[in-house]
């Protein structure tokens, strides 16, 4: 029987460079920073990776279609080397490859990289989507873009909660406003300034009910995490990060096909929270998770995305939001560097850098902005739309 890889991984050097509109680096010189940072914090050097893993999404970042660009870029000779796309959750994939390696006993350390140079494509605003769900899909989703994708989520929440709109925006607004909050003390983040919720309420709007406030932004970034065998963490430094759970769900696309599901979350998302959560022995995640960074492409999505990892009863976001419960000082914080809303979402970087905020936190290492005490840590990337995407959700921790 399968027994997961809960403590056989630890995290012993990560790296992550400041994300925005990086106009003067290329997609190499940010995976250089990030892979620098990684090296001096692990206290290795290059010759100790036997293996290395490479997210990335879209060819147009000057990376290719390979990991050649990877080993050319970091003067990686010879070791084995892939590329992995697996939409917003391609950085995440490279860690998950990263670490089933070394969990399998084929190599002692493996790199994860994860990178995305968006400005320089032109990517933001209201792209189509149409292509990149297959040809096929060109008639039926012609005009889908994320903003709008997203809005009918928000719209069915609000339907079948009972919310009116004046309490539906509020609360978004309130999960807007918190992580930009925590953006302002977290030195590499892309937006810096506090946004009252009037303002979020009041701002543009995009796709009703979102706004401008509560959707995230495009930037540039990378970062890297390098991982060993638990049992040899000890050997290069006193806190190492423990991999607890490590799972990703992928829709088959039977929402979109069966009337039962009702659009007020994200499928994928409860299922791969539910097989994380069982690998790392969680029976109770409102007890158990110190903080967490998840995917807030949309506010609306952070929001279900509290109740598919049963975080808040379903229903009941709303109440949790309201009482400070994700805030940075409430009971279990949420995008405590201000998530992608404050570094924007470089697709092939965010799960990454998601990991290295989890890293930071329960090393005690995370400034301003630190959690006390913190135990365990979870991210949770979400790639495509709330009717079919793809979603991995992971958990750590500071002890085995």
């Amino acid at each position: 029987m399968a027994q997961g890889i809960n403590n056989e991984v630890a995290i012993i050097g990560m790296g992550c460079t400041t994300f925005g509109e990086l106009w003067d680096r290329s997609a190499s010189d940010l995976m250089v920073d990030a892979f620098q940072e990684a090296l001096e914090d692990a206290g290795i050097e290059k010759k100790d990776i036997d293996a290395a893993w490479f997210g990335t999404c879209f060819d147009e970042v000057n990376v290719g279609k390979s990991a050649l660009s990877l080993t050319k870029t970091l003067k990686l000779p010879f070791i084995p080397a892939t590329r992995v796309e697996n939409f917003c959750a391609s950085g995440t994939e490279s860690f998950r490859g990263a670490c089933y390696a070394v969990a399998s006993g084929a190599c002692d350390i493996a790199l994860a990289m994860g990178v995305e140079k968006l400005k320089d494509t032109g990517y933001g605003g209201l792209p189509d989507f149409g292509n990149l769900l297959g040809s096929q899909n060109r008639a039926i989703f012609a005009n889908l873009t994320a903003p709008g994708g997203f809005a009918m989520l928000a719209t069915a929440y609000f339907d079948k909660y009972g919310l009116s709109p004046e309490e539906g925006k509020r609360a978004l607004a309130h999960i807007s406003s918190k992580s930009h909050h925590n953006g302002t003390l977290s030195p590499k983040a892309h937006l810096r300034s506090e946004v009252s919720i009037e303002k979020i309420m009041n701002a543009p709007i995009i796709a009703w009910p979102l706004g401008l406030f509560d959707c995230c932004g495009v930037s540039d970034g990378a970062a890297c995490a390098i991982v060993c065998r638990a049992s040899r963490a000890s050997e290069f430094r006193k806190d190492p990060v423990y991999v607890k759970g490590l799972q990703i769900a992928v829709t088959s696309g039977e929402e979109m096909a069966h009337q039962k599901w009702d659009g007020t979350h994200v499928i994928p998302t409860y299922r791969a929270g539910c097989a994380a959560f069982k690998e790392a022995g969680i029976t109770n995640p409102r007890e158990e998770i110190s903080m967490m960074e998840v995917h807030d492409c949309f506010s609306i999505t952070e929001l279900s995305t509290y109740e598919d990892l049963q975080i808040s009863p379903r229903g009941k976001a709303v109440e949790d939001i309201e009482a400070g419960f994700f805030d940075l000082d409430g009971t279990i914080p949420c995008q405590t560097d201000g998530g992608l809303k404050c570094f924007g979402h470089p697709i092939g970087a965010s799960g990454i850098r998601m990991i290295y905020e989890e890293y930071k936190q329960l090393q005690g290492k995370a400034g301003e902005r630190q959690v006390a005490s913190p135990r365990i840590g979870l991210t949770h990337n979400l790639g495509g739309f709330p009717c079919m995407s793809v979603v991995s959700v992971a958990v750590f921790g500071n002890t085995l």
